[in-house]
């Protein structure tokens, strides 16, 4: 290989990782903890997004994942209104 191929490739494997790098550790993130009830069980989950509403989504459906059983429960779950939410950026 020609040392024109070598540093395109060393190159391209630089911009990839600190591509990886800086989008793993942005700080417009959000961090959300939400907490369910749902039907006499209850769950609190924290996730984190690129908006406000993405961290609070992703945080109640895994909350509600937890404290569901079925398709069903889990939809009508991620219906229901958190008990609480509090998200930082």
């Amino acid at each position: 290989m020609s040392n024109k191929i070598k540093c395109s490739i060393a190159l391209t494997v630089i911009l990839v990782f600190g591509y990886i790098v800086y989008s793993s550790t942005q700080l417009d993130q959000f961090s959300c903890e939400v907490c369910v009830d749902f039907r006499g069980r209850n769950d609190c989950r924290t996730a984190i997004g690129n908006t406000e509403e993405e961290a609070i989504r992703t945080a109640l459906d895994t909350a509600c994942a937890q404290i569901s059983s079925g398709m069903t429960d889990s939809i009508a779950c991620t219906q229901t209104a958190p008990k609480s939410i509090n998200c930082k950026k």
